[in-house]
């Protein structure tokens, strides 16, 4: 670090000599070497990913949120879970769909066994009862992981580029401080001229380290957030299925 800041300090006192290839940072970039190159290949395209994940989710919750909502106007409007059921087709990005779909499913399965091992041969037919409560609570809880596991999809390799990215562009600053140090000592000179390129590209490495990196976190923050809220209504409606299935089938 010294070293870097005695060498600074000279690049300021002297007389310097037009900037070679001072034509734009398209310019700076197409001059630099192979391996500053691969390394803004690298970040370019860890950006270019995170941006289409980004645009991904927000349209994919933006849907969810939409017809989760739709889903609970019908579900709490519905006398019956049937009626429910014939809705669902219709709503597949929903996490309470599924949700719903396995708390029905273990319903009519517990009754399909009742069913099956009641004897009242000619007499009307009994109301149907849970065998346990406790079995529609686990299928509601099962069924709310895999949606989450569902929503969260994704969302890791935002949260890698956000903490990769940065680390990948200080490989290509410190690339590029070396190659100016190298330049100084081939030259014997600390003319801007001889080290300005280096730094440039090291520069480059370093913000495209970041401009990669901030979007990703941002958003990941963001999307995380709303894959609790998201949870959280899951879990509020599982209640609310399980108090209604308390009522009417036990």
């Amino acid at each position: 670090m010294y070293t870097f800041g005695s060498s600074f300090l000279a690049l300021q006192v002297q007389d310097v000599a037009p900037l070679a290839g001072s034509g734009g940072l398209i310019e700076i970039i197409r001059e630099s070497g192979p391996l500053n190159q691969i390394v803004l290949a690298i970040l370019i395209l860890f950006s270019i990913v995170s941006w289409a994940i980004i645009l991904y989710k927000w349209i994919s919750y933006s849907r969810v949120a939409r017809q989760t909502a739709t889903f609970l106007h019908v579900f709490r409007r519905s006398q019956k879970f049937s009626e429910v059921q014939a809705i669902c087709p219709s709503l597949p990005h929903s996490p309470l769909v599924g949700v719903f779909q396995a708390g029905y499913a273990e319903i009519n399965a517990q009754f399909r066994l009742a069913s099956q091992t009641a004897s009242n041969p000619g007499g009307a037919p009994a109301r149907p009862m849970l065998k346990s409560l406790e079995a529609v609570d686990r299928a509601l809880i099962r069924a709310a992981t895999a949606e989450v596991n569902k929503l969260e999809r994704r969302l890791t390799f935002l949260a890698t580029t956000a903490s990769v990215t940065p680390f990948i562009g200080l490989f290509g600053t410190v690339i590029g401080i070396t190659i100016a140090f190298q330049r100084i000592g081939a030259t014997g000179s600390t003319n801007l001229a001889v080290v300005g390129p280096g730094i440039s590209e090291a520069l480059i490495a370093t913000a495209a380290g970041l401009l990669a990196a901030i979007p990703a976190v941002v958003f990941y923050n963001h999307f995380v957030h709303r894959v609790k809220d998201f949870s959280a209504e899951m879990d509020d409606f599982a209640l609310e299925f399980l108090n209604i299935a308390e009522r009417n089938f036990t």
